[in-house]
């Protein structure tokens, strides 16, 4: 599972530096020489989302989330590890809802296909919803991973 998120982390960098170059270009591009792209805005937005749900898992697999460490700092080795227990378990259960009422969307934009309602937009609008269930797919299967670390971990440790 490492190794996949690892992956993921890696390819979340290239779209970070794809999304940077992106902005820079049409900034330059709106502002020096009046020149706008609506299909290359609406990439940054698809970047931007990308980046998101695919970086949630490498993050949390790193231990770059959010947490309240002045307080959980100050716990003893048992109770950070009922914490993070519960915290997995139910952060499994949103990711679970969430992949299970995604794919519903997804399925039904690109059924529809569903494009952008921009003229000179983008196409293919369910391509980037097919990331929501993928990240949050990804989110669950580390919580399940993680959960059965911190179980088997000695309770001393």
């Amino acid at each position: 599972m490492e190794q996949l998120l690892d992956a993921v982390g890696r390819f979340t960098q290239w779209v970070t530096l794809v999304m940077i170059a992106l902005v820079a270009i049409n900034v330059i591009l709106r502002y020096s020489f009046s020149f706008g792209s609506v299909w290359a805005q609406e990439l940054e937005w698809h970047l931007l989302a990308i980046l998101i749900l695919l970086g949630l898992s490498y993050a949390l697999q790193r231990g770059d989330n959010v947490r309240v460490d002045v307080f959980y700092a100050g716990y003893s080795a048992r109770t950070q590890r009922l914490i993070d227990l519960i915290s997995l378990g139910l952060l499994f259960a949103v990711a679970v809802l969430f992949v299970k009422l995604s794919i519903p969307y997804v399925m039904q934009s690109y059924s529809i296909r569903e494009i952008s309602q921009d003229p000179g937009g983008l196409p293919y609008r369910w391509l980037i919803k097919a990331f929501i269930p993928l990240g949050y797919l990804l989110v669950a299967l580390h919580c399940l991973a993680a959960f059965a670390k911190r179980l088997t971990e000695q309770r001393d440790a």
